[in-house]
């Protein structure tokens, strides 16, 4: 990022810390209608922590994603962050878009409607820039937003902005620069996220509830468990019969049941660079599986059964997992 880019977003945190963009602190989840029709089947992919200019196999993972998802017949592409490596996008018009984007992710099956949240590298460029429709018109699957619903007919994601909850990136940024614009002050920001995604869960009659956000809530890759969401997020979760949880951050593929309720923490970050190795505990009784290197995952829900699959870089399932759900008879 150059000197005149550094300048331009240290006054835009100042404008935000002294409270000019007042209209701006606001969570409000937006909603999307998907219809996936058919069956009456949802099918999607989910992969994080990928744009790196094809780069550390992530053409090889967008090539095995391509053809499983011609095989599965999905309906959309979820992204759970760091979508562009190393430091975000530079602008609208930032060639990264296309490189690591729309010239990787080339497949047919693949051109369907990715639904993308921030990561904490998107937030250290023009984070703005992702969230602009300027893309959507470049290239019309980047759907990119803070927090939003996507609803289909069995099962509504809920899509929540977990980077500004951490607050290591404002007290210890290691020389990066954020782009913190229209979400200070953080504490009115995250307390509006979390309010409206309460209320939005509360209204939610899905018969399956997911939500998806960067950062882990339970993870034993390298950064580990996010303490913040862990208090803030987590409780949330439990109250409201959430059933899946899925983020990237950590380059890896994994899964963890929760001790206190039956949400599933799955993490799919593993969409070009693997962190080989770098693993806390694996021999917790609440670790289903762990996996440290490239690839991505599958989501497959019915009215009464979810099927989750894990693939590695050469498109084999190396994890499975699946749990069914009672269908109530109307009375």
């Amino acid at each position: 990022m150059g000197s005149l880019e550094n300048k331009t977003m240290v006054l835009s945190l100042l404008l935000a810390m002294f409270g000019l963009f007042p209209d701006k602190i606001s969570a409000e989840f937006r909603r999307f209608e998907q219809n996936i029709g058919g069956d009456g089947t949802l099918r999607f992919l989910v992969v994080g922590d990928w744009g790196r200019n094809g780069d550390y196999n992530q053409s090889e993972v967008a090539s095995q994603m391509g053809r499983i998802g011609e095989e599965l017949d999905i309906h959309f592409v979820v992204s759970t962050g760091d979508n562009f490596y190393d430091n975000g996008l530079k602008g609208e018009d930032d060639p990264n878009f296309l490189n690591s984007f729309t010239n990787i992710y080339t497949a047919t099956s693949l051109q369907k409607q990715w639904f993308s949240v921030l990561g904490n590298h998107d937030y250290r460029g023009d984070a703005l820039a992702q969230l602009s429709p300027v893309l959507r018109k470049i290239d019309r699957r980047w759907l990119c937003l803070r927090s939003f619903v996507v609803n289909t007919e069995i099962a509504e994601l809920f899509f929540v902005d977990t980077t500004p909850f951490v607050r290591d990136y404002f007290v210890n940024p290691e020389d990066h620069i954020y782009d913190w614009r229209n979400v200070i002050p953080t504490k009115r920001y995250t307390f509006s996220v979390l309010k409206d995604l309460e209320s939005a869960l509360e209204k939610s009659r899905a018969r399956w509830k997911i939500v998806v956000g960067h950062h882990a809530i339970r993870s034993v890759g390298h950064h580990g468990d996010t303490p913040e969401l862990v208090q803030s997020l987590l409780p949330i979760l439990r109250a409201h019969n959430v059933d899946l949880y899925m983020n990237g951050h950590d380059h890896c593929l994994e899964q963890i049941s929760d001790t206190k309720s039956p949400i599933q923490f799955f993490t799919s970050g593993a969409g070009s660079k693997a962190w080989r190795g770098d693993v806390k505990d694996l021999n917790g009784n609440d670790l289903k599986f762990f996996y440290d290197g490239q690839g991505f995952m599958s989501v497959r829900l019915t009215q009464s059964e979810a099927e989750i699959r894990f693939y590695d870089v050469f498109g084999r399932v190396i994890h499975s997992w699946s749990m069914s759900k009672m269908l109530h008879a109307d009375i």
